[in-house]
C-alpha cells in the first residue's frame, strides 16, 4: 500500500508541477521588474484558462497534501 501511495505522490506531483507551468505569469515579464510599461500584446492576453487552471492547481494541492500525510500516516504505524 505504500508503494501505491508514493507512485501517487510522483504522479500527482508531476501534474502540479505542469498545472503550476501552464498559469500565465502574474508580472507580465521581466519589464515589470524595471517598471516598463504595458505593452500591446500583454493587455490582449487571454484569460480564460487561468481561473480554471487556478482550479486545477488548488485540487491538486489538495491531493498532494492529503498524500503526504497519508503516507507519513502509513510509515509511522
Amino acid at each position: 500500500m505504500l508503494s501505491v501511495a508514493k507512485i501517487l505522490l510522483v504522479i500527482i506531483s508531476v501534474v502540479l508541477v505542469t498545472v503550476v507551468l501552464l498559469q500565465s505569469g502574474r508580472s507580465a515579464g521581466l519589464g515589470a521588474i524595471t517598471g516598463g510599461g504595458n505593452e500591446v500584446g500583454a493587455s490582449r492576453r487571454n484569460r480564460g484558462t487561468d481561473p480554471m487552471l487556478a482550479r486545477i492547481t488548488m485540487v491538486v494541492a489538495f491531493l498532494f497534501f492529503v498524500d503526504l500525510i497519508w503516507i507519513a500516516w502509513m510509515v509511522s504505524h
